[in-house]
């Protein structure tokens, strides 16, 4: 080939090492391990808090809650107790509750049976003016009275009469519309005479209470 006037090829050049210095006549593997192990070395300087002792950390705030073996926290017995405490007064809260409900419900029914019975008596009412007999009776633990005529008073006492109280009055009435209104509100009937009860005894008609006729006075 050099006979025929061929040149050789030139090789290419081999370019140093670009992270190994020109002077560093070491060979390539063996610079790359020190520079490995100078990276990992330590430090020839020591750290700035060399030689003081270790600062301890503080100990942590409690938390109030019970260890493993116990410590304050409440016992089984404590949280059963106030869990019981906890149900009777929702338990009676209940009860104060229905209570009132049941209160209201029975003040709400009172009012509209008395509406009931004033409606019922409106052009029923036998009161006469010009009555001047009282005629007494009790009614809601108290001595009440109305006056009627002689005639009323008769039928009064037959049990043909009643009376009726309502709107602060009592109200003379015939034995049926005493009936209706005692279905209404049964409350309502301030006197209400059975002709057919028993006569009460008269205490004073037993002999110790009789007085003597030789008393003298």
């Amino acid at each position: 080939m050099l006979g025929l006037g061929f040149k050789p090829q030139p090789k290419p050049e081999r370019k140093p090492d670009a992270a190994r210095p020109a002077h560093d006549k070491r060979p390539q593997g063996k610079a790359v391990a020190d520079r490995r192990a100078h990276q990992g070395a330590p430090s020839s300087h020591p750290p700035h808090n060399a030689g003081r002792p270790a600062r301890p950390n503080p100990p942590r705030a409690s938390t109030g809650s019970p260890g493993p073996q116990g410590g304050k926290g409440r016992s089984r017995e404590d949280i059963d107790l106030a869990k019981a405490y906890a149900i009777r007064a929702q338990r009676e809260k209940d009860e104060r509750i229905e209570a009132e409900r049941l209160k209201q419900e029975q003040a709400r029914e009172r009012r509209e049976a008395k509406a009931r019975v004033a409606e019922l008596l409106k052009d029923k009412a036998l009161n006469d003016p010009e009555a001047d007999i009282a005629r007494h009776f009790n009614y809601g633990g108290k001595i009440k009275r109305v006056h009627v005529t002689p005639e009323q008073l008769a039928a009064l006492n037959r049990g043909e009469l009643g009376v009726i109280q309502s709107e602060g009055r009592y109200v003379l009435v015939d034995a049926q519309v005493l009936a209706q209104a005692k279905e209404i509100f049964a409350a309502a009937i301030a006197l209400e005479v059975d002709p057919n009860a028993p006569v009460p005894a008269d205490d004073y008609a037993d002999p110790q209470f009789q007085i003597p006729d030789d008393l003298t006075w």
